[in-house]
């Protein structure tokens, strides 16, 4: 034990790869449904290695702080903006007065407490599950200019301050939300989903959801006194916008499989490849032809690709609309996802399709190559990151984010930290309007922010341990309790105000105050209470504003109390 402890002090890099082992390990684990989570696990294991006297320099968090900031701005972008710029300008508006109602809570917490600015600080990043924000206060407790023994002990509460209020900020919020908010603002949480949906198309003709997205391909011979002879392809296809959507993709005559567009005439005795839902095909169909098994014919190559939207004519437009373009031919919409938590869609008629979203869509090659030039541009898989890219632009925003103005001789600065974070904002939202740069993989996205956080988290629980129980035994039982105020209340306060003041749709409210708190285990059981995905339609904007708000907070409490 003496050789293993003496050898982490000799080689501290292995300490953090040990808190990070540890640390994922334990926060995959629940129960019961709870689980501490990869950050939260970390922070305590390193803060056991910590205790041990282990140290590790600084500079270390610092550039993966970055890096995980760079990454939380890029994927937050597109709806970020559309949130201000659009449509969400009311989510968007909520987001900010509950991200305020946030900051408040814990700064009246911490005055009335009497916490120092590190306990503040790490109260208001644990109440709010906003782990970010502590790397901002750092850098804000930093720039204080205290003695390096004041300031080492402000940034060693830190983490203790979060350890304790986390845990309720995670599960407390999810319980406020999904359990105690129904029953507050007296809603049926399934029945107002339902009302929603049916808003959205489902019911009506082509509107469960179901027939906009599930393909096949059948063959079927034309009768010879089948009503479709002498019609051309793309009558035929025309008449199928009645909430029956099928496509002739090829056609066998005389013997021959020749190819077919919008003009091509049916004869009768022709064998057609027809691709749409099966029991739509047969009720087309069936009388005026029988099924026929032609391999040769159905040997059509289909595939199933994620379209990234980028072009601002399909902005706000809804799948039925959309559905009648022409770039929709032959193409079945199988799954949409939103916003940098992916969050899924409700595939409805009138779902609205937005820039930034990525749509899964099944058909053959050449249909959904054309599909794409309409929408954006087909984002296939791949595992090359333009590492020059995300480097310069994280160069840029902590250049700009450098530089500090000083006014009445208080210094202002919006941190490196916070220039990587805007700058992410910005270079992410570019990218989706000009996608021909700048591409991050979703894998590496997900590296940039859950180890580039937790490599951060390892660090301030490493350097913290020392003083972690002594912090612990001085807080105790009254940093919890203050952190079930600072949890709770912003959010009760925020659902009244959904419900009365913005007149948000029920079935939206708590997907919406879910986004704005950034909890997604919050939604999670929002919509396993609503047994549908709707809730997840007011997550992604307020969820975008929120992320940015909340992070920037943790600079903002350090402001406000010292």
């Amino acid at each position: 034990m003496t050789w293993f402890v003496d050898t982490l002090k000799a080689y501290p890099e292995i300490a953090i790869f040990l808190a990070l082992g540890i640390g994922y390990w334990v926060g995959g684990k629940s129960f019961k449904g709870f689980s501490l989570g990869a950050v939260t696990s970390t922070l305590l294991v390193a803060i056991v290695i910590g205790i041990l006297g282990v140290k590790i320099s600084a500079n270390v968090k610092s550039v993966f702080f970055l890096m995980f900031l760079f990454a939380v701005g890029y994927g937050v972008g597109p709806q970020f903006v559309r949130g201000i710029a659009k449509d969400g300008v009311p989510q968007a508006i909520f987001a900010v007065i509950m991200a305020v109602l946030s900051l408040a809570a814990s700064v009246v917490a911490a005055m009335v407490a009497g916490y120092d600015l590190g306990s503040a600080a790490g109260l208001f990043a644990g109440s709010q599950t906003i782990s970010a924000s502590m790397g901002l206060a750092t850098d804000a407790i930093n720039r204080l200019g205290r003695s390096p023994e004041e300031t080492k002990m402000l940034l060693d509460g830190m983490p203790i301050a979060y350890a304790v209020t986390y845990i309720f900020g995670t599960v407390g919020s999810a319980i406020v939300l999904a359990q105690i908010g129904p029953k507050l603002l007296g809603i049926d949480l399934v029945a107002a989903c339902k009302d929603y949906e049916r808003m959205l198309g489902a019911g009506s003709a082509g509107g469960s959801g179901t027939e906009w997205h599930e393909f096949e391909v059948r063959a079927y011979s034309v009768a010879p006194d089948s009503p479709f002879i002498g019609k051309s392809v793309g009558e035929l296809e025309a008449g199928t916008h009645d909430g029956v959507r099928a496509f002739i993709e090829r056609i066998r005559r005389d013997g021959k499989i020749i190819e077919v567009d919008q003009h091509t005439l049916i004869e009768g005795g022709d064998v057609v490849a027809i691709g749409g839902k099966r029991d739509q095909l047969i009720a087309r169909l069936g009388p005026s032809g029988r099924e026929v098994d032609d391999a040769e014919l159905l040997n059509i190559h289909t595939e199933g690709v994620d379209i990234y939207i980028t072009n601002k004519e399909v902005d706000g437009k809804p799948l039925q609309e959309l559905a009648r373009w022409p770039g929709a031919r032959g193409v079945f919409l199988k799954k949409i996802k939103r916003g940098p938590t992916e969050t899924v869609i409700p595939v409805l008629p009138k779902t609205q399709l937005y820039r930034g979203d990525v749509i899964t869509l099944v058909g053959r090659t050449q249909d959904i190559n054309a599909t794409a030039k309409q929408l954006g541009y087909v984002d296939r898989p791949t595992t090359v990151t333009d590492v020059a890219f995300v480097s310069l632009a994280i160069t840029v925003g902590a250049l700009i984010g450098a530089i500090v103005i000083k006014v009445a001789d208080i210094p202002l600065t919006i941190s490196t930290a916070g220039g990587s974070l805007i700058a992410g904002i910005i270079f992410g939202w570019f990218r989706a309007i000009h996608p021909t740069f700048g591409r991050i993989p979703e894998p590496t996205l997900w590296f940039m922010n859950s180890v580039g956080l937790n490599v951060f988290i390892a660090v301030v629980g490493i350097s913290a341990g020392p003083g972690f129980i002594a912090g612990l035994q001085k807080l105790g039982v009254s940093l919890f309790l203050w952190g079930i105020f600072a949890t709770a209340v912003p959010l009760i306060i925020g659902m009244f105000l959904a419900k009365y003041v913005f007149r948000f749709h029920p079935a939206l409210i708590l997907g919406i105050c879910a986004g704005a708190r950034t909890t997604t285990a919050a939604l999670g059981m929002v919509c396993e209470a609503a047994k549908s995905q709707v809730p997840g339609l007011g997550y992604t904007v307020t969820y975008a504003v929120g992320n940015t708000l909340l992070t920037i907070w943790g600079m903002v409490v350090i402001m406000i109390l010292s």
